[in-house]
């Protein structure tokens, strides 16, 4: 069986979503992150950064939430993917990592940042209800967790973006979402 490590609040609980949604079976290790159970073995063997998600499934193990979603969407999602599908699905998790992410959760681009983010997307879901268009996927996990810590986080006003708002409001009553995120 897969497992799954992280800690209580940690962004395990967005590899955790992902699997909810694609209800794979799978083992939650919870790591005692203040005990400081993540930086030393036999989790660094795993990990040898010493952070988390990971995951362990079979003989493979794996870090890195961004490459974690990817792999389980390649093994476990719904359906092959072409190579184009792949590389916009790759575009858009690394998008949310390396882009959005840190422009608007670090505070010293957040002010510049966050409106150039909610304005493209905007556009994008005043255009089409996901990520990729009328079905969910794994960029939807990526962006959506993403923007769905903004308002546990931040608290930032994000009313001059509706379709933002509504994006938000429409994956977070998911049922794998509130399993994974909501209820942690």
């Amino acid at each position: 069986m897969l497992k799954l490590y992280g800690g209580a609040r940690s962004r395990a609980s967005i590899v955790r979503w992902y699997l909810e949604e694609l209800g794979l079976p799978y083992e939650f290790v919870m790591l005692d992150m203040a005990a400081g159970e993540h930086r030393r073995p036999p989790y660094t063997d795993i990990n040898p950064i010493g952070k988390v998600p990971a995951i362990v499934d079979g003989d493979f193990k794996l870090w890195e939430t961004g490459a974690i979603l990817l792999y389980l969407a390649e093994k476990y999602g719904p359906e092959p993917l072409s190579l184009e599908q792949r590389s916009i699905i790759n575009q858009w998790i690394l998008y949310t990592n390396a882009t959005l992410g840190p422009g608007v959760f670090v505070e010293a681009t957040r002010e510049s940042e966050t409106p150039r983010h909610m304005a493209m997307l905007n556009q994008l879901f005043q255009r089409q209800i996901y990520v990729l268009g009328e079905e969910f996927s794994v960029a939807d996990v990526a962006v959506g967790s993403m923007l769905g810590y903004i308002p546990l986080m931040l608290k930032l006003d994000l009313s001059a973006y509706p379709a933002v708002v509504n994006y938000i409001q429409r994956i977070s009553e998911r049922p794998a979402y509130q399993k994974a995120i909501a209820n942690r």
